[in-house]
């Protein structure tokens, strides 16, 4: 199942350095979940749980599938947008959209 990404920032950015950011993060992402048929289905469960608990669950409330879902999504995020910005970039100028 694919996806589609696309970097959302307020800064101008090149075509070609805007590809080569949403390169690193899908690379990173794929990787981080294991292969990028599984980034579709794993988001989609992440959105649920999201839809149903909120940003910020209390884990106590969620099943254990439901809890390795979350910490699965959330560890993979973090280390795409890493790979794509670096361990020192402030998140919150830049955020990815994914469509599945």
């Amino acid at each position: 199942m694919s996806y589609t990404l696309i970097l959302r920032t307020f800064e101008e950015t090149s075509g070609t350095a805007r590809r080569e950011v949403e390169k690193r993060y899908r690379n990173a992402l794929d990787s981080a979940l294991g292969s990028a048929s599984l980034v579709a289905p794993t988001y989609r469960v992440y959105l649920q749980i999201v839809g149903v608990y909120g940003e910020a669950p209390d884990m106590e409330a969620l099943s254990s599938a439901e809890r390795e879902v979350f910490d699965q999504w959330q560890a993979a995020e973090a280390a795409a947008m890493t790979a794509a910005f670096g361990p020192h970039r402030y998140m919150d100028e830049a955020r990815f959209e994914i469509g599945v």
